[in-house]
């Protein structure tokens, strides 16, 4: 009997099955935010095989992104994330479909950017208006949703967790949308990464490293591919 020809997906396929695999192939998934947690999510959903990946950001690589983002080094220093990104996503797995979206989301471009046509959108932005803008929309319409919240000031990634919105604690940025959420009278759950973790105390400047934003971008990455293989 021949052994199966060896491709990029081998390990993958001996994990979840090949069926999952090409299910995985026919995916359509929408980051919005391209930073620590971000770019850890992009990351591991190319390499999972996601066939159609879009991303949202307006940034470009800054120094002070070089100790958490992936795409940022020296030598990346000034030039626009999604389009690092677009490079990187097709470098990892030459099939995929990646659309780049090179703005800041706001209500102005939303409908033109998010649409039913997505098996998940995944929030990993820093605006709030955003996040509560993608999460009433994304609500309304139905599509599956995650938002990351705070990984700033915190130090220990044993303590993020994915969970709803309404179980989160010691989170600053939780707290926000939790409320939104309460006003909107939304009832069902809205899953969230956020950390239980007290974060530390810096003023107005928010302190960072390598480990949280990149374990929070891939526990939401491991929900979105098991959600999506289920």
């Amino acid at each position: 009997m021949k052994e199966k020809e060896l491709n990029q997906f081998s390990r993958l396929e001996l994990l979840i099955g090949c069926e999952n695999v090409e299910l995985l192939k026919n995916k359509s998934v929408l980051i919005v935010g391209l930073g620590g947690v971000g770019g850890f999510v992009t990351e591991s959903l190319a390499r999972s095989g996601i066939g159609n990946i879009s991303i949202v950001d307006y940034d470009t690589v800054d120094i002070t992104n070089i100790n958490r983002q992936i795409i940022a080094l020296h030598s990346t220093l000034g030039k626009k994330k999604t389009e690092l990104f677009e490079k990187r996503i097709l470098d990892i797995n030459p099939n995929c479909n990646v659309t780049v979206y090179d703005t800041f989301l706001d209500e102005n471009n939303f409908s033109s950017i998010v649409n039913d046509k997505y098996d998940f959108v995944i929030d990993c932005c820093d605006s709030v208006p955003t996040k509560k803008l993608l999460l009433f929309e994304t609500y309304k319409r139905k599509i599956p949703f995650i938002s990351s919240m705070g990984t700033a000031n915190k130090m220990n990634p044993n303590l993020l967790k994915i969970v709803d919105i309404k179980e989160t604690i010691n989170d600053p940025l939780a707290r926000i949308i939790r409320k939104y959420v309460k006003d909107i009278n939304i009832k069902e759950s809205v899953m969230v990464l956020s950390s239980s973790e007290l974060p530390k105390k810096n003023g107005v400047n928010l302190g960072s490293n390598s480990f949280v934003p990149a374990s929070a971008g891939l526990l939401i990455s491991s929900y979105v591919i098991n959600n999506l293989i289920k």
